[in-house]
């Protein structure tokens, strides 16, 4: 079983394409009402939310600045969930974490009510 936690950042040009992974740990569980979600962190700036995704009905919601052109699915029987990332610019460069809320879905302005276990993905968006 893969380990919880982040993967699959590298440096692309501006433009390419990645795609994220994040394991998740299952002690608990997460009910219906929960989400998992995407957050980054730029060098000396806050850290902020990017995506998220409802368990229950797989519902999304996407910050303005990566609307059309991030993508967050799941595939829950693998505890496993991506953040598809499509013209990528260079103020995308940042720290991606994943994370997640048990029991319900709290607005991606603040990481308040998330949980995140990993240690981050490196994305770096070359112009």
């Amino acid at each position: 079983q893969a380990q919880p936690g982040e993967s699959g950042g590298r440096s692309v040009q501006a433009g390419g394409s990645l795609t994220l992974s994040c394991t998740y740990p299952i002690p608990g569980g997460i009910r219906d009402n929960g989400c998992l979600a995407w957050f980054r962190q730029a060098t000396g700036l806050e850290r902020e939310g990017v995506a998220r995704i409802r368990i229950g009905d797989g519902a999304t919601f996407y910050a303005d600045s990566v609307k059309g052109r991030f993508t967050i699915s799941m595939d829950n029987a693998k505890n496993t969930f991506y953040l598809r990332m499509d013209s990528l610019k260079p103020e995308d460069t940042a720290m991606y974490y994943c994370a997640a809320a048990k029991v319900y879905c709290p607005v991606l302005t603040s990481t308040d009510g998330y949980a995140s276990w990993g240690q981050g993905t490196q994305v770096t968006v070359s112009s």
